[in-house]
């Protein structure tokens, strides 16, 4: 035998019911605090020191996709050397 029970409730409802533990203030606390230490990173981080760090990935990764093309024709180029 099956059956089904539609409950309607709010989350908190659901919650209570549940017997679960009310975690809102240490959420809300815990977002207040990652709020606080982005706030103060972002201080000390000027716009020149972000985009300079941010560019150096970039430039680093076509570097990277250049070698790896480079190096890629270059094994091609030989392969088709050896073939008669």
């Amino acid at each position: 035998m099956k059956f089904t029970v539609n409950v309607e409730c709010s989350p908190e409802e659901a919650r209570r019911f549940m017997g679960l533990p009310d975690v809102t203030p240490i959420n809300e606390a815990l977002v207040e605090e990652m709020g606080k230490r982005m706030e103060a990173n972002l201080k000390l981080m000027s716009g020149e020191s972000l985009m300079s760090s941010w560019m150096s990935v970039g430039t680093q990764a076509q570097d990277a996709f250049v070698k790896l093309m480079t190096s890629g024709a270059a094994a091609a180029s030989a392969a088709s050397r050896e073939k008669p």
